[in-house]
């Protein structure tokens, strides 16, 4: 069987790379801090148009012309104290994914239509593909090297938009696959039908639907939590100036307005005492008597030494038995919290990476927490971007989560907000209800809906007190969403493979015949 000729670019290589600089601006805005989330399916729009048609080369030059673009607005929250640097260190190896995975999205526009050529199958089967390839891009890109960096997922800029309950179906992936799958298919429908035929616009309509119609997944109700979240506002970023014991003090000043409250628990941040609970006897003592005062047990979080490792560590403490339970961390930010080879980077930047004395190691332990029969979901600081920590914590049994952070390196900028959306996009995931608290803010008490139940602002210290809603049941999220992953990821680079090996033997037999067509050959066209 012959091959239909290789698609022609909808753009001059030009038009291209101009139409991937806008469209990477275009998608940051769809994040906090602007926040117009219909924006991101523009963004995805102007990436995808220009990727079809194109060549190996030209699909790597537009493909880091739209990463560049987006991940240097995207994260330039990392300048605020670390310079710029790592700023253009990350910025560039995200870029360098993204041009990558454009190389096989462009692949995928080359491949189908030359084996599936009928109108159906283009309307149909390649805007699945191409949604599975995008997210297959996006799953490895936060999960390699090291621990990845899944910041810039399209799923999760849709925190406040009515679409964000499908995550509670097929996970943050899945919302990822439907937007791109949607956004494909109208390119799609005015490449096959303009809008002659509006028959061409029915998979672009359905795909709307199901992000649209489809309500949110039910938990059941059990109960309320009465908690108390602290915001200090204390001197607690890297580079802060303080004297001894000032963070912890800030902690203790802003809670004492609320010890009174009858609580079931009271919440600290991540970072909120300054110094080792397990090692140093004031802070233990400190944190005895508040623990005593408000009759409750406490959630705090602190850098702790065991033997010769030191944790970033989550600690349920309570006046009469000290540290009860403890969670580490699972995924140390690499650069951060510690330097992966350092031996490596040290002989390219010493300066800078002499700055990153701790070494965290990663926790092994459950993130989670058994306070008096609620169960406690964990995720400290970027943790709440890792799918597999959130999900653990609602298989063990969380009935409600508390993600402690520290924003205080990053004041002033977008990251605070950014962290604030993952959190609510894990509300929404898990049906669950979120603690989102943090050193600095922005904290908020999310409810299993992702609205907002109570908040503090930026750079003030002070406390929230709320009837948190508990959650039991696991929504499909929870239960299949590994399986989403491995089969969006795993999958789609299965198919793609095997496109690229039809239609290799495909047209390896017509030259053979001396039936070879008109298109230009593989790899021919690097003008494109």
């Amino acid at each position: 069987m012959s091959l239909a000729p290789a698609p022609r670019p909808v753009l001059p290589l030009w038009a291209a790379v101009l139409a991937s600089l806008v469209g990477g601006a275009v998608l940051d805005a769809a994040y906090p801090d602007i926040g117009w989330w219909p924006l991101a399916f523009v963004g995805v729009g102007f990436a995808l148009v220009s990727l079809i048609g194109r060549s190996v080369g030209g699909a790597l030059l537009v493909g880091f012309v739209f990463g560049a673009s987006f991940y240097l607005i995207h994260i330039v929250w990392i300048t605020r104290y670390l310079g710029v640097i790592p700023w253009f260190a990350l910025a560039g190896i995200e870029t360098l994914f993204m041009a990558l995975g454009s190389i096989l999205l462009t692949l995928a526009y080359r491949w189908f239509p030359r084996i599936w050529p009928s109108r159906w199958a283009r309307l149909i089967g390649l805007p699945v593909l191409i949604g599975g390839v995008w997210t297959m891009r996006e799953q490895f890109m936060g999960s390699w090297p090291y621990t990845g960096f899944p910041w810039g997922r399209i799923g999760m800029s849709q925190s406040e938009s009515p679409l964000a309950h499908v995550a509670s179906w097929v996970g943050v992936s899945g919302l990822t696959f439907f937007m791109v799958v949607f956004t494909a298919a109208v390119i799609e429908a005015v490449r096959v039908g303009g809008f002659r035929d509006v028959r061409t616009a029915l998979p672009a309509a359905v795909a709307a639907a199901l992000l649209i119609v489809v309500p949110a997944f039910p938990t059941a109700a059990a109960g309320t939590w009465r908690v108390g979240a602290v915001q200090g506002n204390g001197p607690s970023a890297y580079f802060d100036q303080r004297e001894p014991y000032e963070v912890l003090n800030a902690q203790l000043e802003a809670s004492e307005p609320i010890l009174d409250d009858d609580l079931d628990v009271l919440v600290w941040p991540e970072g909120g005492i300054g110094y080792d609970p397990l090692q140093d006897p004031a802070t233990a003592a400190a944190l005895d008597g508040l623990s005593a005062r408000a009759d409750a047990p406490l959630i705090v979080n602190a850098a702790t030494e065991r033997g010769d490792d030191v944790f970033n560590t989550s600690i349920l403490w309570t006046a009469q038995n000290g540290a009860e339970q403890l969670h580490d961390k699972v995924n140390p930010v690499p650069m951060g919290e510690y330097v992966p080879d350092r031996w490596f980077f040290e002989a390219i930047v010493p300066d800078l990476i002499g700055l990153i004395q701790r070494e965290y190691t990663p926790g092994s332990n459950a993130p989670f927490f058994d306070v008096d029969g609620v169960g406690v979901g964990l995720a400290i600081c970027f943790d709440v971007i890792y799918d597999d920590v959130i999900w653990t914590g609602a298989r063990d049994g969380a009935e409600v989560y508390v993600l402690q952070t520290n924003n205080a390196d990053f004041r002033d900028t977008d990251e605070n907000l950014q962290q604030l959306a993952f959190a609510r996009m894990r509300a929404i995931e898990t049906g669950r209800s979120v603690v989102n608290l943090s050193t600095v803010g922005t904290s908020q008490i999310i409810d299993p809906s992702g609205a907002t139940v109570e908040a503090l602002p930026t750079d003030v210290a002070g406390a929230m007190v709320a009837d948190v809603p508990l959650r039991t049941g696991l929504t499909p999220a929870v239960v299949i969403g590994p399986a989403v992953q491995v089969v969006l990821g795993w999958g789609s680079l299965a198919v793609l493979i095997g496109l690229g090996a039809v239609v290799r033997v495909r047209s390896r037999g017509t030259s053979a015949v001396g039936t070879t067509t008109a298109s230009a050959p593989e790899g021919a066209d690097a003008g494109r």
